[in-house]
C-alpha cells in the first residue's frame, strides 16, 4: 500500500497528482510502478476537459510532413511568446506519443492500411491530426488512460476529492490538504488501515508528501461562455500562486470561435476540424464573416467579436461542406445538434466565441518544475512554453501526453529536484487556503466581471474596474485568479495573440512574457 492513514493524516510514499484527465492520468502510468495518489474532484472520468475534447492529437506522422513544420505552425500561432526550445523538443516527441497511447490502448482511427486517418485545423500547414473515434477523440483517449490506470497497483485513484492548499514548509512542499465529498474512495483506504479517523467529523485530511503535481485543468468557466466544464475554475492556478509559485502569461486567453449559442451553460463547442472539412462563417445576410475561417482562433475570435458588436448573427454554414456527410464524420457534434434540434446539412448553426482554453499557467520548466521545490504542473495549468500567446489547434492533448512523460520521469529521481533556472519574482507569499467551496453567487459574481471586461476585447478603463470588482473576491479561487488575469492583462499594453487592447491595439516589437505571484496582487494598488 502506497499511503497510511494515521488520525487525519495520510503519510505518502510518493506524489500527490491533482487531477484526473489525460495529464495526470498519463503522468501516474509513466511514473508506475512507482506509487502515487490521484485526486479526481468527482467521480473517475467527470468534470475533466479531456473527456469533453472534440479535436485530436496533433503530430507530424504523415508522408508530407514533419517535426519541422509542426515548429514552424506552432512558432507563428504563438505570436512571439513560444519558447522555441520547448516546442521543438515537443513537436519532435509527438509521433512516439501517439505511439504510446495506441500501446496504452487509444483506439485512434485508421486507413485500411493501419495508417492514421489525419484531419486538417486551423493554422497548420498539414494534414497531421489524429482522432480517435471521429470527434471523441478526448473521451476515448481518457477511457483508454482511466482503463491502463486501474490495472496498475501503485496508483491510487481518489474520486469525489480535491486539494484545498499546498503545504509547505522553507519554500518547499511538505503536503497537501485533502477536501473529501459524498462517498469517497478514499474511504475504502480508511477502513483498510483499520480505526484512527473519526468519520462523523470533518471531511478533510492532509496528505504528507514532498511532491505535488497540479492536472486541474483550465479557467474557462470564470467566463460566463464558455465550453470547458463548469468546474475549470482556475483552481490549480490558485493552488500554485497561495503556495508561492510564480505564474506565466495568465492574460493569454484562447477564446474558440465557434461556441454553439443554444443557451446551454457551458456551451457545446462545434470543432474546429468542422471547419476543416469545409464549413464557413457567415452572418444572417449570408455575408462571409472572414474570408479564411481556418485562420488562427484568435483571428476568427475578433472577427465574430466585431460582427456580434455591430449588430450581426453568426452563423456556421455546415450545409454543404461536410452536408450530407457531416453525422458520419462529427457523431459526437451531430448528436449535440439533434439534441438542440438542428441538422447541419440543413441548418445554419448559430455560434459565438467562448473560453476554451488558457496559455497561461504555472511557470514551469522541460520536467514540469514550478519555482516552487517539490510542485510540478502539467497540462493546461502550465506554462512549458509550447502554446505562446495563442494555442495551435490540437496542441493541448499532445502537450499533456508528452509533458506528463517528462514528468514522470524526474518524479521517479526520488526525492524532488531543484528546478532550473527561471525567471522568478522574488518577492513571494503564502496566505494559506481559499475558502474551500465558493458560493454560487460569488462565482457568478465573478464571471460577469470576467465576461464584461476581459473577453475578446480589453481596455484600461475595463480592466481597472475589474480589479477594483474583484478586490473583494481574492479571498476564493475564482476571484483570485481573476484578479491576477486582469492585473497581466493591464500589464500589457499591447495586443498579441489571445490578447487585444483596444487601447493598445499594436504588437509591440519586442515580445515579453508577464509574470504575476501572489504578492503582486497583495501589494497593487490598482
Amino acid at each position: 500500500m502506497s499511503a497510511k492513514v494515521i488520525a487525519d493524516v495520510v503519510v505518502s510514499d510518493g506524489p500527490v497528482i491533482v487531477g484526473a484527465g489525460l495529464a495526470g492520468l498519463m503522468t501516474a502510468i509513466e511514473l508506475s510502478p512507482i506509487p502515487c495518489i490521484v485526486l479526481s474532484a468527482g467521480p473517475i472520468t467527470t468534470g475533466t476537459s479531456t473527456g469533453w475534447a472534440q479535436g485530436g492529437v496533433s503530430a507530424a506522422v504523415g508522408p508530407d510532413d514533419s517535426p519541422e513544420l509542426h515548429t514552424r505552425d506552432t512558432l507563428a500561432a504563438g505570436a512571439g511568446l513560444c519558447e522555441t526550445d520547448a516546442v521543438e523538443r515537443i513537436t519532435q516527441a509527438a509521433p512516439d506519443a501517439i505511439e504510446r497511447m495506441a500501446e496504452i490502448g487509444t483506439r485512434f482511427d485508421r486507413n485500411p492500411d493501419g495508417s492514421y486517418i489525419l484531419g486538417l485545423e486551423g493554422a497548420h500547414c498539414r494534414r497531421r491530426i489524429v482522432h480517435a473515434q471521429g470527434d471523441m477523440t478526448g473521451a476515448e483517449l481518457l477511457r483508454s488512460c482511466v482503463e491502463k490506470a486501474r490495472t496498475l497497483p501503485s496508483i491510487q485513484l481518489w474520486d469525489n476529492a480535491w486539494g484545498s492548499e499546498i503545504l509547505t514548509e522553507n519554500g518547499a512542499v511538505v503536503g497537501l490538504r485533502v477536501e473529501l465529498g459524498g462517498e469517497s474512495s478514499f474511504d475504502t483506504l480508511m477502513d483498510a488501515s483499520g480505526p484512527g479517523r473519526n468519520r462523523t467529523g470533518g471531511r478533510t485530511v492532509v496528505v504528507q508528501t514532498d511532491r505535488v503535481v497540479l492536472a486541474t485543468g483550465g479557467i474557462g468557466s470564470l467566463f460566463q461562455h464558455t465550453t470547458n466544464p463548469l468546474s475549470s475554475r482556475g483552481g490549480g492556478l490558485a493552488l500554485a500562486a497561495r503556495a508561492g509559485a510564480v505564474l506565466r502569461d495568465v492574460e493569454m486567453v484562447q477564446f474558440h470561435p465557434t461556441g454553439l449559442d443554444v443557451g446551454l451553460d457551458p456551451m457545446p463547442l462545434v470543432s474546429e476540424a468542422v471547419r476543416g472539412e469545409g464549413a464557413i462563417l457567415i452572418d444572417e445576410n449570408g455575408d462571409r464573416v472572414i474570408e479564411n475561417p481556418l485562420s488562427a482562433r484568435d483571428v476568427v475570435s475578433r472577427a465574430e467579436w466585431a460582427a456580434l458588436q455591430a449588430g450581426h448573427t453568426v452563423y456556421l454554414d455546415a450545409r454543404t461542406h461536410p452536408g450530407p456527410g457531416f453525422a458520419a464524420r462529427f457523431p459526437g457534434i451531430s448528436k449535440i445538434l439533434s439534441d438542440a434540434g438542428l441538422n447541419p446539412a440543413v441548418d445554419l448553426l448559430k455560434v459565438r466565441p467562448a473560453a476554451h482554453y488558457h496559455m497561461g499557467g504555472v511557470l514551469v520548466d522541460e520536467a514540469g518544475r514550478s519555482t516552487v521545490r517539490g510542485l510540478y504542473a502539467v497540462g493546461e495549468v502550465s506554462s512549458t512554453g509550447l502554446h505562446g500567446a495563442n494555442r495551435l489547434a490540437s496542441n493541448s492533448l499532445l502537450e499533456a501526453i508528452v509533458c506528463a512523460r517528462w514528468v514522470a520521469a524526474d518524479l521517479a529521481k526520488g526525492h524532488p529536484q531543484h528546478p532550473h533556472p527561471m525567471p522568478v519574482i522574488t518577492h513571494t507569499v503564502n496566505i494559506g487556503p481559499a475558502r474551500t467551496q465558493t458560493p454560487k453567487a460569488d462565482v457568478d459574481a465573478v464571471r460577469a466581471v470576467m465576461s464584461r471586461h476581459c473577453g475578446v476585447l480589453r481596455d484600461e478603463a475595463g480592466l481597472k474596474a475589474a480589479l477594483r470588482e474583484l478586490r473583494d473576491h481574492v479571498d476564493t479561487d475564482e476571484g483570485l485568479v481573476g484578479y491576477m488575469l486582469a492585473s497581466s492583462a493591464l500589464t500589457r499594453r499591447e495586443s498579441r495573440g489571445g490578447h487585444t487592447r483596444t487601447d493598445y491595439a499594436q504588437l509591440d516589437p519586442h515580445a515579453e512574457h508577464t509574470l504575476i505571484d501572489l504578492a503582486d496582487v497583495l501589494d497593487d494598488p490598482r
